[in-house]
């Protein structure tokens, strides 16, 4: 039995799906959720491969460039597939890269899709990118490929806080179908509960520092003053420890959280009776901030192993609304 968009079951057998580029799992997690088995996965990190492997153990799990796997052998080793996931490489499309070279190279890997598209024939494939994938040069190309292949193409951006996740994150899905043109999602913004402080662990559990302790950069010190001054000097809030943004570089905990990235990014400051004292969000609550649950394996790598999965990955709450629709079209 499956679940619903509406929270009804039905019956139907499972969307049999392959997930390329497949990171740490998190958006087969998703896809899981929403009625798909996971009969295989692609990537090139080992540890993400190793986390994969954690989560979805009777998945066929290949750590290797996609351009060095032959699609119609791996279709010999698992069939048939109803679904094909790919969250390619978003690094060299991303602003976040600020001004630094971008890779051509790197841009293109996504163009793989098509390669395996062309071997496996799913009915469906959901692709996912950051926004500013969309001015690529080659990204028409892209969509005019899928095209030929007979798809009718669906783009999307979705903020997965209008999905209940408690993180503002912005991203394109490129929803295709060989039969029916997939209609949007209705994306009914909620607020109650989806929070920062829906994610924080109990205080106590982690160590924290002083503010104003020597060494402490003069920058972050600015951000959380500013902070302090908005909001008063008892009420707790965040500030962007690493990099910069445009909102002050602070946020109030009783809102989403911005966009979780491949580096520890936020650190949490709260007042105590010594002033107030900081530290940085951990994995647990990151993992929470992505909509996934607590018991998701994510013990591979380091911690920055970790953060960096997470920062890649796809908000499982948002593909399993996107696969439960698939799976009512089937």
């Amino acid at each position: 039995m499956r679940i619903s968009i509406d929270g009804s079951y039905y019956a139907g057998d499972d969307l049999r799906a392959l997930d390329l580029f497949c990171g740490g799992g998190l958006s087969s997690s998703g896809a899981r959720l929403g009625g798909a088995e996971l009969l295989g996965a692609i990537d090139l990190n080992q540890v993400a491969t190793d986390t994969y492997r954690a989560n979805f153990p009777d998945a066929a799990v290949i750590n290797e460039r996609l351009e060095a796997v032959s699609p119609r052998r791996l279709r010999d080793q698992i069939g048939d597939i109803d679904l094909l996931l790919a969250s390619p490489e978003c690094t060299n499309h991303t602003c976040a890269k600020g001004s630094a070279p971008r890779s051509e190279k790197s841009k293109e890997t996504a163009l793989q899709t098509i390669r395996y598209a062309r071997a496996f024939k799913p009915r469906w494939i959901v692709m996912e990118n950051v926004v500013h994938m969309r001015p690529w040069s080659r990204y028409n190309e892209m969509i005019d490929s899928l095209r030929r292949l007979k798809y009718r193409v669906t783009e999307q951006v979705i903020d997965s806080s209008d999905l209940g996740v408690p993180q503002k994150r912005k991203r394109l899905f490129v929803v295709c179908d060989l039969e029916h043109q997939v209609p949007p999602l209705v994306l009914e913004p909620r607020s109650a509960g989806q929070t920062v402080r829906s994610i924080l662990d109990p205080e106590g559990t982690w160590r924290t520092t002083p503010l104003l302790r020597d060494g402490r950069a003069p920058d972050t010190v600015a951000r959380a003053k500013r902070a302090i001054d908005e909001l008063g000097s008892t009420t707790p809030f965040l500030i962007v420890y690493y990099g910069t943004d445009g909102c002050g570089g602070w946020q109030s905990i009783d809102k989403p959280l911005r966009t979780v990235t491949t580096v520890d990014r936020f650190a949490l400051v709260s007042p105590s009776g010594d002033g107030h004292v900081m530290r940085m969000l951990q994995v647990p609550e990151l993992k929470r901030a992505m909509g996934l649950d607590d018991s998701y394996d994510l013990s591979h790598g380091t911690r920055r192993d970790k953060v960096r999965l997470l920062g890649n990955g796809v908000c499982p709450p948002v593909m399993t609304r996107l696969v439960q629709q698939l799976g009512q079209l089937k």
